[in-house]
């Protein structure tokens, strides 16, 4: 039976849909049916590097999360490394999966190694990837930041350059922090994995793909074990009629 994953991409910009769309169709299990999306094109973010963006955002990815539920999916990935609103998506749904890539990165890569690294665009993206490290208990396995000086629009303009940039990060930090695992901390580097990890010799996560491989995971587990998020304490949903009357999952 096949199972309906959504990878929204939490922006005002469909210009990587098909990108992603393309590699999560090469690696997606057999019974899984991946759906890709945006917020929309209207006014707004195309990216969220910056704090007050991503609060931008937020209103109307809760609302995609929560029409994921309405649609009848079983997974939701949101695509951002700095997972947005993951507390706040996961209160939503009922028997829905969520995650998100750091959250699914870090979980996978500290059962490949045991000094962990993270490429990132900017410098300005590190405090808050930082406070997810220690929000996921990441602190003894965390290595060292790389920054590549190139914001989330920047990734795909020139992939010789990019490649570039990232393999001389990803070679400082196994050669001088002793790094045996990679990351690439941002959504955007999306298709540059497979060649770094033949060359470096360690394994390279894509942030993406590792949320894809995560969310798959979760929900095949939720569907045959019934592990899914607990909705006692933490992620206790809002009473329905509540949301009801405030209209806050309604679009404007």
């Amino acid at each position: 039976m096949q199972k309906k994953i959504l990878y929204i991409d939490p922006v005002y910009d469909n210009s990587y849909l098909r990108a992603f769309k393309e590699h999560f169709e090469k690696i997606k299990n057999d019974d899984i049916d991946i759906h890709v999306t945006s917020l929309g094109e209207k006014k707004g973010p195309k990216h969220v590097e910056y704090s007050c963006y991503e609060a931008m955002v937020i209103p109307d990815l809760i609302k995609t999360v929560k029409e994921a539920q309405d649609n009848q999916f079983d997974g939701v990935v949101i695509g951002c490394f700095y997972d947005p609103a993951l507390r706040a998506c996961r209160e939503i749904a009922d028997n829905m999966i969520v995650t998100a890539p750091a959250e699914a990165s870090f979980t996978i890569a500290k059962s490949l190694g045991e000094n962990i690294a993270i490429i990132v665009g900017r410098e300005k993206t590190i405090p808050e990837i930082k406070r997810n490290i220690f929000e996921y208990g990441m602190e003894r396995r965390f290595s060292t930041f790389k920054s590549v000086g190139l914001g989330v629009l920047d990734f795909q303009k020139d992939h010789e350059v990019t490649m570039r940039k990232i393999r001389h990060a990803a070679q400082d930090a196994i050669e001088n922090h002793h790094a045996d695992v990679i990351i690439l901390g941002c959504t955007a580097e999306l298709g540059f994995y497979e060649e770094l990890q033949k060359e470096l010799g360690v394994p390279v996560l894509d942030a993406s793909i590792a949320a894809l491989k995560y969310a798959e995971f979760l929900v095949e587990i939720n569907k045959t074990l019934g592990w899914g998020h607990s909705k006692v304490n933490g992620y206790e949903s809002p009473p329905p009629e509540e949301a009801r009357c405030f209209g806050i999952f309604d679009r404007n």
